[in-house]
C-alpha cells in the first residue's frame, strides 16, 4: 500500500512513522508513506499556500493550485483513491477502513489547514473523510488516524490475524472486558468463568458482555446490531 499524505506540516508525520506498527510495516515494505508539501509547487517568491476568501470571512483558505500540482505530480497506481481530510466528510469507521486496505493499492490524502481548501479542490478528490463531528487545527492528525487504521489491516502488518477479528467494531459490538495476571488485583477478582478452562462458557459470557457493554456504551451501535442480524435473519428465510 502506497500512501501520498500531502501536508504544509509533514514533519508532524515523524514520530508516527518511526514508531510502533507502523514503523515495521514500513521497514516490511507493506506500506510505503510519501510526504509532499504543497508549499514546493507554488509559483512566488513569498511561496504562498493560502489567500483570503472571496465574498469576505474569517481566516484563510489554502488556494488550489499547490495542491493541484502537489498531486499532479504524483504516480498514479491502477487502483488509488484521493482522499480530502475534512469536518464535511463521511466519518472514519471500521467498516470503511477495511474497504480502504481491501480495495487500493494507492490511498492519496490531503491535509486541509486554516479555515479549509478552495471548493475546487474537490474536483481531485473521490471522497472526503472526517475524524468527527468536531473541528481541528488541521487535516494532518486525521490523516495519521486513517494510515493507521488501514495499515494494521494489511496482511503481515499484525502477527496474529485472528486478533483483528476479534476487536471492538469488527462484528459490530464492542469487545468484551479482558484480563490478565495476577487474578486478584487490590481485591478486584477476575470472573471465575475465565479461570474455569470452559472454553464454551467463557465464549457465552464474552458475547453476552459485548451486548451488555454496547448496549450500556454505544445504543446506537447495538441499534444498527440489531437492525443487521434482523437483516441476515430475514434473507435467509
Amino acid at each position: 500500500m502506497r500512501f501520498d499524505i500531502v501536508t504544509l506540516f509533514p514533519d508532524c508525520f515523524t514520530s508516527v512513522l518511526n514508531s510502533g506498527l507502523i514503523s515495521k510495516a514500513l521497514a516490511k515494505q507493506i506500506a510505503s508513506v510519501h510526504l509532499i508539501n504543497p508549499r514546493d509547487f507554488t509559483t512566488d517568491k513569498h511561496r504562498k499556500v493560502d489567500d483570503e476568501p472571496y465574498g469576505g470571512g474569517v481566516g484563510m483558505l489554502m488556494k488550489p493550485e499547490p495542491i493541484f500540482a502537489a498531486v499532479e505530480s504524483l504516480p498514479i497506481l491502477c487502483r488509488r483513491e484521493v482522499i480530502l481530510m475534512s469536518p464535511q466528510g463521511q466519518t472514519m469507521n471500521q467498516p470503511l477502513l477495511r474497504e480502504l486496505a481491501t480495495n487500493y493499492d494507492q490511498l492519496v490524502v490531503i491535509c486541509g489547514h486554516y479555515e479549509g481548501v478552495d471548493e475546487r479542490v474537490l474536483h481531485l478528490v473521490d471522497r472526503e473523510i472526517s475524524l468527527g463531528d468536531f473541528i481541528l487545527t488541521g487535516g494532518e492528525i486525521p490523516a495519521m488516524a486513517l494510515m493507521n487504521g488501514v495499515v494494521r489491516l494489511l496482511p503481515g502488518t499484525v502477527s496474529k490475524v485472528e486478533s483483528l477479528t476479534a476487536e471492538s467494531f469488527e462484528e459490530g459490538l464492542l469487545d468484551y472486558p479482558q484480563y490478565t495476571r495476577p487474578a486478584v488485583f487490590r481485591g478486584w477478582k477476575v470472573p471465575d468463568v475465565l479461570l474455569s478452562g470452559n472454553h464454551a462458557e467463557i465464549a457465552k459470557w464474552r458475547y453476552e458482555q459485548q451486548i451488555t457493554r454496547t448496549r450500556l456504551r454505544r445504543p446506537d451501535l447495538l441499534k444498527s446490531w440489531e437492525e443487521s442480524k434482523q437483516g441476515s435473519k430475514g434473507a435467509g428465510e
